[in-house]
């Protein structure tokens, strides 16, 4: 072989097979499809997950558990270290704020703000949640909570 005749022969598309058209084309007659039963009639197909009669994975598997987790409320959680390096003291910290900022993203029902590292900077915090040692450690700062409802 040489290296000028690697790509002989190879085409873009490759033509559609062409059943029943004699027996010279080597899918004449029965067109590749077998002798009789319902198989071989024009508009068959075989059912998703059909396994020739054989009982299918779907009825062998055990079916067990259920998984509410579709209607849970999804939380998304921010801590109090990132409040501190994104924004500035005396800035209000609500929904909007924390989505210019790229802080919450996607869908959420819920925005908890948790009280992982320190906070020095006056901050107006309006959430739905906040943790315990968050409150004490933003109006230690001299910052203010707000809750707000879903």
């Amino acid at each position: 072989m040489q290296i000028n005749d690697v790509h002989q022969g190879i085409t873009k598309r490759k033509a559609r097979r062409r059943v029943g058209r004699g027996p010279g084309s080597g899918l004449g007659k029965t067109a590749g499809k077998g002798d009789k039963g319902h198989s071989s009639r024009q508009g068959f197909s075989y059912r998703l997950g059909f396994e020739g009669g054989q009982m299918s994975l779907v009825r062998r598997v055990a079916k067990r558990g259920f998984n509410n987790n579709f209607f849970a409320t999804k939380v998304i959680g921010i801590n109090l270290y990132t409040l501190e390096r994104v924004f500035e003291s005396g800035t209000t910290v609500d929904l909007e704020a924390l989505k210019a900022k790229g802080l919450t993203n996607g869908k959420f029902d819920a925005i908890k703000i948790l009280g992982t590292g320190e906070l020095t900077k006056t901050l107006v915090v309006k959430a739905h949640e906040f943790s315990a040692s968050a409150v004490e450690k933003i109006t230690k700062a001299g910052g203010s909570v707000e809750r707000i409802s879903r």
